[in-house]
């Protein structure tokens, strides 16, 4: 349960998360309802729903990671891809899921952040390129899979 006894809230890293996964967890509210935090530095596109709300955040490096460090409550469920802010929202007790249907947790979050900080020196070392393919049908289907997993763990916690 939450520390406000509430419903359970679901929170998304808004400017780096796929369409289709915001699609997903609007899908879910509505039927489960729960409520949608959007929290993105930059103006979006909100879906007309009453239980989704948009928090625009001052734009500055890190400024939507702090406010959904600072806001998240344990036991509320966060969207976001970026290691280092799922690391954060971990240690303090608010489950992380990532687009592609993987959580974060204390038993993976050294590995997850080993590995993301090899990537970036390879890649600042020009010894690989890019990051993630394209979205597609089995990483929407994981992280539907792993949402409604993770809901009904949370829904039964309220």
């Amino acid at each position: 349960m939450n520390e406000q006894g509430a419903r359970v809230r679901v929170w998304i890293d808004a400017d780096a998360c796929p369409k289709a996964a915001k699609d997903q967890v609007v899908k879910f509210a509505l039927k489960r309802r729960f409520e949608v935090l959007l929290v993105a530095g930059q103006a979006q596109v909100k879906p007309a729903y009453a239980c989704v709300r948009l928090i625009v955040v001052p734009s500055g490096p890190d400024a939507a990671d702090d406010y959904l460090v600072e806001h998240a409550l344990p036991g509320e469920l966060v969207i976001c891809s970026d290691v280092p802010l799922a690391d954060r929202l971990v240690k303090k007790g608010v489950v992380a899921l990532d687009p592609r249907g993987k959580e974060f947790d204390e038993g993976n979050m050294g590995e997850r952040l080993a590995l993301r900080n090899l990537f970036t020196d390879l890649r600042e070392q020009g010894q690989v390129s890019g990051g993630q393919g394209p979205y597609g049908e089995r990483d929407k289907q994981a992280f539907a899979n792993a949402l409604d997993r993770i809901l009904t763990r949370l829904q039964r916690q309220v």
